[in-house]
């Protein structure tokens, strides 16, 4: 399984990433052993994932999305009109 995340910084802005082990990959973000820009903005706390069956698939959501103004990202974290078609939604707040 592989994942496709929001990691909520500390100063508020959002990080989207991949991964195949979400709590491994949010300890590496707040070791700063993460993403630069995880690492620059001070860690913070996954708050959002779908689950995907192969790494191509989740890495497809997260271009898709990043795409995305903060407003359509953030209504996806509060679970505000979801997309259809996505699988296996997994709201964190």
């Amino acid at each position: 399984m592989f994942y496709f995340y929001f990691f909520r910084c500390k100063d508020g802005s959002l990080y989207t990433g991949c991964t195949n082990y979400p709590p491994q990959r949010e300890l590496r973000h707040n070791s700063g052993k993460g993403a630069q820009w995880t690492k620059q903005h001070g860690g913070g706390t996954i708050v959002y994932t779908e689950t995907y069956q192969t790494l191509a698939e989740a890495r497809k959501r997260e271009i898709q999305i990043k795409k995305w103004s903060r407003i359509k990202k953030e209504n996806l974290i509060k679970g505000i009109k979801p997309l259809t078609g996505t699988p296996n939604l997994r709201h964190l707040v």
